[in-house]
């Protein structure tokens, strides 16, 4: 009787199994490549076990029917129930890559040349270490426990790194187990921010202007999209077509995990308004700038090494990377991974305006353009930034503007307090509640 029992209970399960695959068949080539890429990168990039990114960062909807289905050197492979296998492989310099069959793993590819900044300054400018001020203004113990309540119940709001800084220097950081300084950590769409700034850094070089119109020349567009210029990309207001769903066989979901080169698809899309009259989220569009990006330069190795030279290293942003496509594309919508007193360092960029220990990378306006509200994005929207303009944060100051990634990684950067915090983790607002903790530390600011 026993065994007939679990004879039935087996047969429920592998029913059960199989009644999911078959309702999820269309997606289980992006739940292979999301569980793969995801396990690579974070194997690679982080240093991370397997087991704990399976348990952790891929324990999803959906995602988790995935399995790890071999390691082969630095190439990983995940599939479901066997179904649909994804292949990601990891490159020196250049990170980690979902292929396809075209793809020639023998090639010789170029990467960016890094150059690492040795001195004995201290934070943010330097290696040496963490300066030990102790400001007037600030209640160390309110903002002791702003940041206990971040990693407070963490089954819901799933906090893995805290940093707050002020006036350039590091108050506070924590960490959970598995992670410390030394750990990068996926930004997701922090990157837009991050790719946004090479544009800022560009135009402070007189070398592009954001009037520029990328589709101006090309006989085949048309329609509306002769008038798109760089500020209506930046601003996600260029009228073309884009479907942002995460939970369907969307624009975005076949862009990151099915296509070799991630600057066309949105470049591909037409027009379905003008420019300024909706904004759309699109990560299609950072994706397009990237693309645009990569044309402005006279060789693959300038576009590969400009962001690396005039921004990330000359910070001493030495942990950062930005990982590329098939085609060699820098994946501006979500592929930045960095340290979290690296983020800080970005945010802190912006704290001052776009001067970095006294040479300024991008003029003071720059920073004005991207924390300004878009017309029709209700004041939570800049160019390539968020914002609180519209008081979605209602206890937090107005100015704050911040670069948001998916589950919650933040940069969100405060000049009335003259305050950086990031946070890192696995939640999103709806779980980790950013209106308590951010003004929680706001408070601890007098």
């Amino acid at each position: 009787m026993k065994l007939k029992k679990r004879r039935i209970v087996l047969v429920l399960i592998l029913v059960g199994a199989g009644i999911l695959v078959w309702a999820n068949y269309p997606k289980l080539n992006i739940i292979s490549g999301f569980a793969s890429k995801n396990l690579a990168s974070a194997h690679f990039i982080s240093g991370r076990l397997y087991t704990e990114i399976i348990e952790t960062d891929n324990d999803m909807p959906l995602i988790k029917m995935a399995e790890l289905e071999k390691v082969i050197g630095d190439d990983v492979t995940s599939s479901v129930f066997g179904l649909m296998e994804r292949e990601t492989v990891c490159r020196d310099g250049l990170g980690c890559v979902l292929i396809n069959e075209s793809y020639d793993k023998t090639q010789v590819l170029l990467k960016p040349k890094r150059t690492r900044i040795e001195n004995n300054l201290p934070f943010p400018y330097g290696n040496k270490g963490i300066k030990d001020t102790v400001f007037a203004n600030v209640d160390y113990e309110r903002l002791h426990k702003a940041v206990d309540f971040a990693f407070s119940d963490y089954e819901n709001q799933k906090t893995r790194t805290v940093l707050i800084a002020h006036k350039n220097e590091l108050l506070t950081e924590r960490y959970i187990e598995g992670f410390s300084e030394k750990t990068p950590v996926l930004g997701w769409s922090m990157t837009k921010s991050v790719l946004a700034t090479v544009y800022g850094i560009l135009e402070h070089q007189n070398k592009i202007s954001m009037d520029f119109k990328p589709f101006a020349e090309d006989v085949r567009m048309k329609d509306l999209k002769h008038t798109i210029t760089l500020n209506h990309l930046l601003r996600m207001q260029s009228g073309l077509e884009w479907d942002e769903d995460y939970a369907s066989i969307s624009d975005v979901n076949k862009m990151l995990f099915l296509e070799a080169d991630m600057t066309k698809p949105q470049r591909l899309k037409q027009s379905v308004a003008a420019p300024t009259e909706v904004w759309n989220y699109s990560s299609g569009t950072t994706n397009l700038l990237s693309g645009i990006l990569r044309e402005h330069f006279d060789s693959y190795q300038e576009y590969l090494d400009f962001p690396y030279t005039d921004f990330i290293d000359k910070m001493g942003m030495h942990s950062m990377l930005i990982e590329t496509d098939m085609s060699g594309n820098f994946v501006g919508s979500s592929y930045a991974w960095a340290t979290t007193r690296d983020w800080a360092k970005f945010g802190l960029l912006y704290l001052n305006k776009g001067n970095w220990n006294g040479e300024q990378l991008f003029s003071p306006a720059w920073s004005d353009y991207v924390s300004r509200p878009t017309k029709n994005s209700d004041g939570v929207y800049g160019a390539h930034f968020w914002l609180n303009a519209g008081g979605k944060y209602p206890d937090v100051p107005r100015d704050l503007y911040s670069a948001n990634g998916f589950q919650g990684q933040r940069v969100y950067i405060i000049p009335s307090k003259d305050l950086v915090v990031v946070r890192t983790g696995l939640a999103n607002e709806d779980e980790f509640d950013v209106n308590t903790f951010l003004s929680e530390v706001c408070k601890a600011i007098k």
